[in-house]
């Protein structure tokens, strides 16, 4: 116990003295967070801080190699794992600061994160049988590694999607380093305990200058490390001696709050028939300032979330069969009602914008430009079809338009087409948003992309592109496919119009 606290005040000391210097080598990188889209703060605040939290929870690690403690013996005495936390951890920091100076596509992002979940794995930290209420021990076998690595990838991105408002991430993943802390003194697990003592010292020297207002923003730099942290030490707590608990449930239980906003935030965009790795505004803490909130409420709301999560993690991990049934009960009705509240609020959201006739510039932009394509296209032959579609996606102003197979056929019975104008509108204070449509006549699809001040697809700008879909449907239909009926265009074939050219944008 005494080298756990000695370690949470260690990393406490050591991040609230470096932050005040990474915040200022942050300006001077340019890693600025600048206001507007949906993002909620209204001035540039720097980013990158979850540097001094990587400092602060090692720190307290390395100085154990200068001691000849038992917790220090039994920390060493397993190379690999050090290995593996450290390498794991500093490569998410390091892909994290560099997202925060020059960006990186969430695409690379997440082939990193598996390369340290993989790294993970080989150095020890592997998911090899679960515990089951009522079943018992179900060993995973060659699953374990999948588990493994979608477990932390998992995690890493929970936390990193929950990192929108000032203190939110970092006092969620304190609770999370509370519960496991907890869990782990009861079991007599003094490496979890020290691991956790650490990373709960770093973020509370870092909440100091991150809760609202905040100085400085975690950046991916410290939303993916901690995110990693928690994961593998999660697992090094998850097995319990002599208790019926789900192995991996008590640390899930304890990170319910962002697993369950990025649960939701997938089903909501492929619902919405965009990229899973799409921004948007929808996110439990927007929607709670959208409901009135203020930022700090909305915060501490989440934290009394939080709380209640770590009790009922706790209560599994102690608990006999039928209080862990009774914890998951309770906890189900919670996610319900949570499901309820911010959907209830989502559809009077909407019908205040219906009555009040808001619209976005994109959609007013599209109300103009979808009659005049299908106008012409009632008069057009199917070689003026390029100029007619580069035509609507400028008045659009549409980041790309293309016209791609569906995957349901080898060939493609209308002739591909690509536009893009990436570079002729910059993505500052507004989000990329993407949709696509299908043509089932031409076994093809429709995919564009678009600005949006609230980096959502509006249900307005969904159906304009939805008719855009249908007239391309039917001029397929009536005056392509009779003529193509002997020879579909091959999938490959090349495209009608290619990327924009320079003068073009």
């Amino acid at each position: 116990m005494r080298a756990s606290i000695g370690a949470l005040i260690v990393a406490l000391v050591v991040t609230v003295g470096l932050t005040p210097l990474v915040r200022w080598a942050a300006r001077q990188l340019g890693a600025i967070d600048v206001p507007g889209g949906r993002r909620v703060h209204e001035r540039e605040i720097p980013r990158m801080g979850g540097i001094a939290v990587v400092f602060g929870f090692f720190a307290p690690l390395i100085l154990l190699a200068f001691t000849e403690s038992s917790i220090a013996a039994t920390f060493y005495a397993s190379p690999l794992r050090v290995v593996g936390l450290g390498v794991g951890g500093i490569l998410m920091a390091l892909l994290g600061a560099w997202d925060d100076i020059r960006s990186v596509g969430a695409k690379k992002k997440l082939f990193v994160q598996f390369v340290a979940a993989v790294i993970a794995w080989l150095c020890g930290f592997r998911m090899e049988h679960l515990t089951l209420p009522f079943v018992g021990l179900v060993d995973l076998g060659i699953f374990g590694f999948f588990f493994t690595l979608i477990w932390i990838v998992g995690v890493i991105n929970a936390i990193n999607l929950i990192d929108g408002l000032d203190g939110l991430a970092a006092g969620i993943s304190f609770f999370v380093c509370l519960t496991n802390f907890i869990v782990a003194t009861i079991n007599n697990n003094p490496l979890v305990m020290l691991l956790s003592a650490g990373m709960g010292g770093a973020l509370l020297g870092f909440l100091l200058y991150n809760f609202n207002p905040a100085t400085i923003f975690l950046g991916d730099s410290g939303s993916m490390f901690i995110g990693f942290v928690l994961a593998t030490t999660s697992m090094m707590g998850a097995s319990i001696q002599g208790s019926t608990t789900v192995a991996i449930l008590v640390p899930l239980i304890s990170l319910g709050i962002p697993i369950i906003d990025t649960l939701f935030a997938m089903v909501r965009r492929i619902v919405e028939r965009r990229s899973i790795f799409s921004a948007d505004r929808g996110h439990i803490h927007h929607r709670l300032l959208d409901l009135g909130f203020t930022h700090r409420r909305a915060v501490l709301v989440l934290y009394a979330l939080s709380i209640f999560f770590t009790g009922a993690a706790i209560v599994v991990a102690l608990g006999r069969n039928w209080q862990v049934g009774a914890a998951l009960t309770v906890l189900t009705a919670l996610m319900i009602g949570i499901v309820r509240f911010v959907g209830y609020f989502e559809y009077l959201q909407l019908r205040r914008r219906q009555k009040q006739h808001i619209h976005s510039r994109a959609t007013e932009r599209l109300r103009v430009a979808v009659p005049e394509l299908i106008r012409k296209m009632e008069e057009a032959e199917p070689e003026e079809l390029p100029e007619i579609f580069q035509a609507f996606a400028k008045n659009a102003e549409l980041l790309s338009m293309s016209i791609v197979p569906s995957g349901e056929s080898d060939v493609l019975c209308i002739e591909p087409f690509e536009w893009n104008a990436s570079e002729k509108y910059p993505i500052g204070a507004r989000e990329k948003v993407k949709a696509s449509f299908p043509i089932p006549s031409a076994r093809a699809k429709l995919k564009c992309s678009w600005l949006s001040d609230d980096g959502e697809v509006s249900p307005q700008a969904d159906i304009l592109l939805q008719l855009v879909a249908d007239a391309i449907d039917r001029f397929a239909a009536a005056r392509l496919l009779p003529r193509q009926s002997r020879s579909p265009a091959p999938l490959g074939s090349k495209p009608l119009v290619a990327q924009a050219s320079l003068s073009d944008r």
